[in-house]
């Protein structure tokens, strides 16, 4: 039987009553395993007017109560991390070490959340006049959205919705229509940890759900993760409505080689950098930039690494990478390779080809390793998001940089070398959002940010960290005077207030 994911509104299943459903498929049998209900205008409505019914009290909950549900829920999800790695596997096709990981860095945010009480101290000035005292406090926004892509299912949604309702927002989340069940583990894990209902809900479905949740008076800030294009059109729209936006676009991100560094450190970082998770990482490095005479060298050591990556069902423990989400982009992925040639590349490996026995309808492609790329190939400007390798030649530093700040992404980057006086001009000068030293995927922790530059990033905040708790908060400031019995009345006096 075909399993049939529904909505999560008011703390339960909501049965899709449109009528509209989508298939979610096995990448790597490309069958059919699941139908995903297709939000319609009045199913968003109903969620976020749940959402709406909860926030007065659940903002006035205290953060000790607020706190210790989060607590509950970080035990619950570390309790059934692998249940949950097994719906992503199987509906998103990475490898199950893969998914484990995904779900450990969501666990990240949740324990920051958890510790929010810190995040949400005001500050309080005294005696800014004569008994006058002035605080800075930040409350939360109401109704907010988060819209997350197919990549990481789980870890996305939770770099959002804790922190949110850590704040006492209550949320809505539309997840990817392609690996809906994931997302609807966390709701009902998020209700067995005593979540009231209504604070967290979940609507799935395509441009109808999410343009309902740009235009809805109610909702009050929109978080989003995805390709540039969408991205930019979620800001436009949404700031257009009145809110406040996140939104996370894509990326071309860069791994820069000096002639001094570890060749071996490099090709390995390389090859785990840009073919892990099959290449469908935002973060992923898509374009190795070698500098000086090492080109050579570096490709072949890539090359030789990149050829025994075992390729397989998400869920055979032999597997290091797994299928694409789909077969139509798994067959634009490919386009890139098979016009690669033509375009001025030379093809060290060519994935296109690829198939596994016993799963020859599954979403695969092999490793593809392009040499010599000329920055105007289309293999090059384009974000693939798949498994599929750039290597750029330059002559020197400042080159590299310039291909590197030309590019209209700017997610994240990396440089390699043993020299820390590169290393440091690298990090200053180079325009990107998040920044790795001998590290080719600078993820930062939780209580740092995520964001990027340029075409990475509409909106004014980054994701998680600092800056999430200030996405999901407004700033009031209180100035407050409480009379003495002594004091004598002041009388009416229009002029401007001065402190003195």
């Amino acid at each position: 039987m075909t399993k049939i994911v529904n909505h999560w509104i008011g703390g339960k299943t909501a049965e899709g009553a449109s009528g509209n459903y989508g298939p979610v498929t096995n990448p790597a049998t490309g069958e059919v395993t699941t139908k995903v209900a297709f939000a319609s205008v009045d199913e968003v409505d109903a969620a976020v007017a749940a959402a709406k019914e909860a926030f007065p009290s659940w903002s006035r909950t205290s953060l000790a109560q607020r706190t210790t549900i989060l607590f509950r829920f970080r035990a619950l999800l570390d309790q059934h991390r692998d249940e949950i790695a097994e719906l992503i596997t199987a509906e998103h096709g990475k490898v199950h070490s893969d998914a484990l990981g995904e779900v450990a860095r969501g666990l990240e945010i949740v324990d920051l959340a958890c510790g929010i009480n810190v995040q949400l101290k005001g500050e309080l000035s005294t005696q800014v006049a004569n008994r006058v005292d002035v605080a800075s406090i930040r409350q939360p926004l109401g109704v907010v959205a988060g819209i997350t892509p197919f990549n990481f299912p789980a870890m996305v949604p939770m770099w959002m919705f804790p922190i949110a309702i850590a704040c006492g927002n209550t949320f809505v989340l539309k997840p990817s229509e392609k690996d809906p069940s994931a997302s609807v583990r966390l709701a009902e894990l998020l209700s067995e940890a005593g979540l009231p209902d209504g604070v967290f809900n979940i609507v799935h479905g395509d441009k109808v759900a999410v343009d309902r949740l740009l235009e809805h008076p109610d909702i009050k800030a929109v978080s989003f993760v995805g390709s540039t294009p969408i991205a930019r059109y979620i800001h436009t729209t949404a700031s257009a409505n009145g809110k406040r936006v996140q939104a996370l676009g894509g990326a071309k991100n860069h791994m820069l080689v000096l002639p001094d560094a570890d060749l071996d450190a490099a090709a390995d970082a390389a090859v785990s950098a840009a073919y892990g998770s099959a290449g469908e990482r935002c973060m992923a490095i898509s374009a190795v930039v070698a500098v000086g005479s090492i080109g050579d060298e570096l490709v072949e050591k890539i090359r030789e690494r990149a050829e025994k990556i075992k390729i397989g069902p998400g869920d055979d423990p032999a597997s290091e990478m797994g299928p694409l989400i789909t077969k139509a982009h798994r067959d634009k992925v490919a386009s890139y390779v098979e016009n690669a040639a033509a375009e001025g590349c030379e093809v060290v490996l060519d994935g296109t080809g690829f198939t596994v026995d016993g799963h020859e309808n599954g979403h695969w492609i092999g490793i593809s390793l392009l040499d010599k790329v000329p920055t105007s190939a289309k293999a090059y400007q384009d974000e693939i998001f798949g498994p599929v390798l750039c290597v750029l030649r330059t002559e020197t530093y400042e080159e590299a940089l310039e291909i590197i700040n030309s590019s209209p992404f700017g997610n994240g980057t990396a440089i390699f070398t043993r020299d820390g006086g590169a290393a440091r001009r690298f990090q200053l000068e180079v325009e990107a959002g998040m920044v790795g030293v001998n590290v080719p995927i600078p993820v930062p922790v939780g209580y740092h940010s995520f964001g990027g530059w340029k075409d990475s990033l509409f909106g004014d905040h980054h994701i998680y960290g600092n800056d999430g708790t200030h996405f999901y908060t407004r700033g009031k400031v209180v100035t407050t005077r409480w009379p003495d019995p002594a004091d004598i009345p002041a009388g009416v006096d229009l002029g401007f207030p001065r402190n003195h």
